[in-house]
């Protein structure tokens, strides 16, 4: 298990709806994709996402997720990945957690 973080750590993660806007695969990754995200205000931002093996590029454009917008950014296979996506891991593939309802891109998640 994870170590316990306080409610004032948890308050700093920026935790924000956005739209994928275009998702493509990144030469020499097996798992990876590159997205393009609509967060609102924010404006886009690129993340290196590993769900390949589960999602195809066209399901995922246009699809709403949830996003962590305050990680600090990181290269992957050259891409820079200004953030995350939250995906829930089923032990058999990942599962984007997605709005119930569609809600503005750049919206706080609480």
């Amino acid at each position: 298990m994870k170590p316990s973080i306080n409610f004032e750590d948890f308050m700093k993660l920026d935790i924000r709806a956005a739209t994928v806007l275009a998702a493509e695969e990144i030469a020499g990754a097996d798992k990876l994709y590159q997205l393009t995200l609509d967060v609102g205000e924010l404006g886009e931002r690129t993340v290196a996402a590993g769900i390949k093996a589960w999602y195809s590029a066209e399901e995922l454009v246009g699809k709403q997720v949830v996003y962590l917008a305050n990680l600090e950014p990181r290269l992957l296979r050259g891409v820079e990945s200004q953030g995350m996506i939250l995906a829930a891991d089923n032990e058999e593939s990942a599962v984007l957690l997605t709005p119930e309802t569609a809600v503005v891109s750049g919206a706080l998640v609480r």
